[in-house]
């Protein structure tokens, strides 16, 4: 398995840590994008201008981007997965390998692999098991498939930190969707908590509680550490628990749980998008946002 031309579908947060480390390696000689911003004319010089800096070809389409790749990575929302692996399977050339990033249930990854493999393409699929900025392309990543194998051989030996869990499609996104409803969960839980805490005054009171309970986190940095992730992503994070609802629903149980994190997530992203965290600033503390939060419950 050998690539010298790798194309992002998807030129976000992801997509962008991708493309620049990857760039470079031994054997890729090319490295291009396709993002529906590069076509918005809001955000198409910008996003083009980083690409074009950062040495990606911006690609004009999904089309052109796969007859320009031998290795197609798909680094989207969690609810556009099956839309772009649809996309791409019109235009993507045999031969090629589709790596699948994003957070998907078990079946939607199998949908998305049945429509590539059927052009002649081979499909991999991917569960990131840890948030992308602070690793790079070294964040853990377990892949499935049958070529699964051969292609964490070919990453590893650029520095990433990918291991093939299985042949069977699947099962490494049943890892990653089972593994989101405890993480994703967590921040919703703490996030509600102690802007309750908050709100009532005892936070004072809770913490330490919880602190003696599990001495090993620091639950006010870890609070503040879920907050800033949650009010930066928390649609990406909603539409991934939607997925992680999907997996349940999959395994036969009515995802009680985690369509109600899907929900809290949904909440703070709309709040952020209401502009209620304005101001708030990189390094802050649980208790600013949490203010901020109770600041707008009275305005309503």
């Amino acid at each position: 398995m050998k690539f010298e031309r790798i194309g992002l579908i998807g030129y976000g947060e992801v997509g962008k840590i991708f493309s620049a480390g990857l760039l470079g390696k031994p054997g890729v000689v090319a490295m291009s994008a396709w993002d529906l911003k590069f076509a918005n004319p809001a955000t198409q010089a910008a996003e083009q201008a980083h690409a074009q800096a950062a040495g990606v070809a911006a690609q004009a389409c999904t089309q052109a981007l796969c007859e320009a790749s031998d290795l197609v990575i798909s680094a989207v929302t969690a609810s556009n997965t099956l839309a772009v692996a649809k996309e791409a399977a019109r235009f993507i050339r045999p031969g090629t390998v589709f790596l699948d990033l994003n957070s998907a249930s078990p079946g939607t990854k199998q949908q998305c692999a049945a429509l590539i493999d059927a052009v002649g393409a081979h499909y991999v699929e991917a569960g990131v098991m840890t948030s992308v900025p602070p690793y790079g392309i070294k964040v853990p990543m377990l892949l499935g498939g049958a070529r699964a194998a051969e292609l964490a051989a070919v990453l590893n030996g650029w520095g990433t930190d990918a291991r093939a869990v299985s042949d069977r499609l699947g099962v490494a996104s049943a890892i990653k969707m089972c593994r989101s409803v405890m993480i994703k969960g967590l921040e919703a839980l703490v996030i509600e908590s102690y802007s309750t805490a908050r709100a009532y005054g005892v936070e004072d009171h809770v913490l330490p509680t919880l602190q003696e309970t599990f001495p090993s986190i620091d639950w006010s940095e870890q609070g503040a550490y879920f907050f800033s992730r949650v009010v930066q992503h928390g649609q990406r994070r909603a539409e991934e628990m939607r997925e992680s609802a999907n997996t349940v629903r999959e395994a036969g149980f009515e995802p009680f749980m985690a369509a109600a994190i899907a929900d809290k997530q949904q909440w703070v992203a709309d709040q952020a998008k209401a502009g209620v965290f304005a101001g708030v600033g990189k390094g802050a503390r649980w208790q600013d946002y949490a203010d901020k939060l109770l600041a707008a419950r009275k305005r309503e």
